[in-house]
């Protein structure tokens, strides 16, 4: 019995959770818990002390069943995407394979930098049981636990063996989540034993906070100098990243640009920065970049990236502004000076508004702006999403075209791996900058749908359509399940080019033959014959396979009336893709090879690796 009224005898889970509920930020200028919620799948090592906790706390934090660990964690990350890192969600596992389905979600928020707590159930610390119930033995060493695989993948990580540790361990693990430069996945492996251990905590420690991500002006010099490079450009170029979004710096990017004539591309994560017809617009960049803006990045001689970690994807492998200035505006200086940059360390938006201030009456000269290289991009826009209604077998363009036509403005389209994501960053038009998530930088197959569960959570008055080709769908489908039972509709629009359509491409492009990736290439007996349709009307949703591009619009039109969610099947040709726009990507192809496709490939490989940026 605990009668000291300044401590509360919990246990450790239901202090942790209790401390959860307390944790409150501002969106939109209303207080609101940080966290949405938690997603559970319960098993011996979470079920009886994180369990028992979480349904005491269920009104105040709601917790949601998923019918994969991968899955859930995938919901709660897109919430938090969705959310502009501004709230987040938790997921707590079992032990064992409930801890390392998780794994591959951590890789993915961490790449992207979003927030999620994984409270995933480990070994008893006492060692009472062991080797308990799916329990790793490290023969060498005994702290070992599965959980270890958290480490690379976490941006903090944590192991509590003891109850009191909680106090040192949740404000740090949101201290990270919430800070703009650390942003990503703590991962807290929570002993099962330790979870149901009683412990006299300060009652001062469960009481409310209100957190307030920091934003971070950039060092005066590092100013000046972008200040001075800029006006000293005769081709200046910008680049905006996701950094741009999670500011909520799109009104002072689009007010900047507007004032100085600045051109702006935009990377996956930055799309919808400013929407598709604004004036200073050239829509995508890099190797699934439109024609106008990969143009004007080639003659720059001044890029400035702002909230942009540039990928591979961006800068074409390095080969696509390989002679220009580079400055870095990130919030996180391992960003501001990738690929030998001149960094600016600060937040994106008030940099934008800081450079405003310092250029005031500057314009720039530069003729990056090409309404001519504009007006051609949206010509071969028109030619590659035109299909009419009797169009079989149509490209994923065609799909786009007929899909965003279906659609308002408010609508969210979702994405992830595969071919799309090119397709869409090129063709889908936003104009809002929330309507557009792609999670392209782990390029998750089995993302799609769980993702589109968590941006429903997130915008539930929202039509939110989730893309997804064949081979990510049989990968993990199971969330759909889930959408129907928590009554949030998603309309799932399913291309299927029997196999993995892109991979199959880039595998031929490097001279080999088809093999192992479209199912009639793949070594079989019987080729599958999948009806997907079906298959999600045995998970409780609707589904429907069309035959071309006038029966997709008409059932499009009947998943927004339908009461849950719907999947919408279509066959794709697996070979076409958008030929404008775009730039190369560094695919390394054998040296040596008894095909001459390849040997061809291979020369023309050497060819393009001269193009790329020189930091020696």
């Amino acid at each position: 019995m605990n009668n000291d009224p300044q401590t509360l005898r919990l246990t450790a889970a239901q202090a942790t959770v209790l401390w959860l509920t307390s944790q409150q930020v501002v969106v939109d200028g209303e207080e609101v818990p940080y966290f949405a919620g938690t997603w559970a799948i319960f098993g011996h090592g979470n079920v009886a002390a994180m369990g028992e906790a979480l349904h005491a706390a269920r009104d105040a934090l709601p917790t949601f069943r998923a019918h994969n660990e991968q899955g859930m964690a995938h919901a709660a990350i897109a919430y938090a995407k969705q959310m502009r890192r501004r709230r987040a969600m938790v997921c707590t596992t079992s032990i064992g394979p409930g801890a390392t389905n998780l794994v591959t979600a951590a890789a993915l928020a961490h790449v992207n930098r979003l927030p999620v707590l994984l409270l995933p159930g480990d070994v008893y610390a006492s060692r009472r049981p062991d080797p308990v119930l799916q329990q790793l033995e490290d023969f060498g060493d005994g702290t070992v636990s599965v959980n270890d695989c958290f480490r690379p993948v976490s941006r903090y990580f944590d192991r509590i063996v003891r109850p009191e540790q909680i106090l040192d361990a949740l404000p740090k693990a949101l201290a990270t989540m919430l800070d703009p430069a650390t942003c990503g996945p703590a991962t807290l492996a929570f002993c099962q034993d330790v979870q149901a251990e009683a412990f006299d905590y300060p009652a001062d420690f469960f009481s409310r906070r209100v957190w307030h991500p920091r934003r971070q002006p950039a060092d005066p010099r590092e100013l000046d100098a972008l200040v001075a490079a800029l006006r000293d450009a005769e081709r200046p170029f910008l680049i905006a990243g996701g950094g741009v979004l999670y500011s909520g710096a799109e009104n002072a990017l689009a007010a900047f640009a507007e004032r100085t004539g600045l051109a702006v591309a935009e990377t996956q994560a930055g799309k919808g920065a400013l929407p598709w017809n604004h004036p200073n617009s050239l829509g995508s960049i890099g190797v699934t970049g439109s024609s106008a803006a990969n143009a004007a990045a080639s003659e720059a001689d001044l890029v400035v990236g702002i909230g942009t970690r540039l990928q591979d994807f961006t800068t074409g492998s390095r080969s696509l502004f390989p002679d220009a200035r580079l400055f870095q505006v990130n919030v996180q200086a391992f960003d501001a000076h990738k690929h030998d940059a001149i960094p600016v360390v600060g937040d994106a938006r008030a940099v934008l508004e800081a450079l405003d201030a310092a250029l005031a009456g500057w314009r720039s000269n530069g003729d990056a702006l090409d309404r001519n290289a504009i007006a051609t991009w949206n010509a071969a826009f028109d030619t590659a999403t035109r299909g009419d209604d009797t169009t079989t077998l149509p490209s994923d363009a065609q799909v786009i075209g007929a899909v965003q036509s279906a659609f308002d403005d408010d609508a969210i389209v979702v994405c992830a791996a595969g071919g799309l994501p090119g397709e869409l960053h090129k063709l889908w038009r936003t104009t809002r900058s929330d309507g557009y998530h792609l999670e392209y930088g782990y390029s998750c197959m089995g993302y799609e749908i769980a993702g589109g569960l968590g941006v429903k959570l997130a915008a539930p008055g929202r039509d939110v359509v989730v893309m997804v080709g064949d081979g990510s769908y049989l990968m993990m489908n199971s969330e759909l399940a889930t959408s129907v039972m928590l009554g949030h509709k998603l309309i799932v629009v399913l291309l299927d080019n029997r196999g993995f359509g892109c991979i199959n491409r880039l595998q031929q492009a490097t001279g080999s033959p088809g093999f192992n990736n479209l199912l009639a290439d793949s070594r079989h007996e019987t080729l599958p014959d999948i009806d997907f349709a079906a298959h999600a009307r045995s998970l409780g949703a609707h589904g429907a396979k069309v035959a071309n591009l006038g029966e997709l619009r008409a059932a499009l039109a009947r998943a927004r009336a339908a009461d849950r969610s719907s999947v919408v099947v279509i066959d794709t040709d697996p070979l076409k893709t958008t030929e404008a726009g775009g730039w190369w990507w560094d695919v390394a192809v054998p040296e040596v090879s008894d095909r001459p496709g390849v040997n061809a490939a291979r020369r023309d490989y050497e060819q393009r690796i001269r193009m790329k940026r020189d930091l020696s």
